[in-house]
């Protein structure tokens, strides 16, 4: 493309994604921090909160996948088998999609697309700590709905994902609200 009579390519322009916000503003005011810098910290720091959340979903989801081995697993109900498929399944739902910002990575490796990268890093795990909550759900209840029974394990399981869904998801969303600016 000619620019000013100047030949260019699209690597010489910058995507429109990478043109400064007000977030990159702020952050150069602040911190001194080019836009580039705050996505190598943004994607650092989201690879940070992935591995918390992949251990536990890899202890789980070891946890349930040796569950249909046991002798015990040929008394369970109707009920507490659909449950214990739903839980491995979402587990490995979730594994997909914590273990993604790594592949996504990969595919997209110096093709300028940090930007793009950090978005949808983020976004894979939002998805996967849901997952990850509703596969906890799921073992929770089938381990309560062995030990006390259908009914009180709903309960318990209904509170439990209530208590995940406060701290994980409410408590952050409301101190975004409260504490935004415009």
């Amino acid at each position: 493309m000619n620019v000013n009579g100047i030949e260019t390519t699209c690597l010489d322009r910058p995507h429109p994604a990478e043109l400064p916000d007000a977030h990159d503003q702020w952050n150069f005011a602040a911190r001194r921090e080019t836009p580039t810098q705050r996505l190598d910290r943004n994607y650092a720091e989201i690879l940070q909160e992935v591995r918390v959340a992949q251990t536990g979903v890899q202890l789980l989801l070891a946890f349930l996948l040796t569950v249909a081995f046991t002798p015990r697993f040929a008394t369970l109900t109707e009920f507490e088998r659909r449950v214990y498929v739903s839980a491995p399944i979402l587990g490995a739902a979730a594994t997909a999609l914590l273990i993604a910002p790594a592949a996504f990575h990969r595919l997209v490796f110096q093709r300028r697309l940090k930007r793009e990268l950090v978005l949808a890093s983020s976004r894979f795990a939002l998805f996967g700590l849901t997952l990850l909550m509703l596969s906890i759900g799921s073992a929770l209840l089938l381990i309560l709905s062995v030990t006390l029974g259908a009914v009180p394990a709903a309960w318990f399981t209904v509170g439990a994902l209530g208590w995940f869904a406060l701290w994980w998801f409410v408590v952050p969303m409301w101190s975004r609200i409260r504490n935004s600016r415009c």
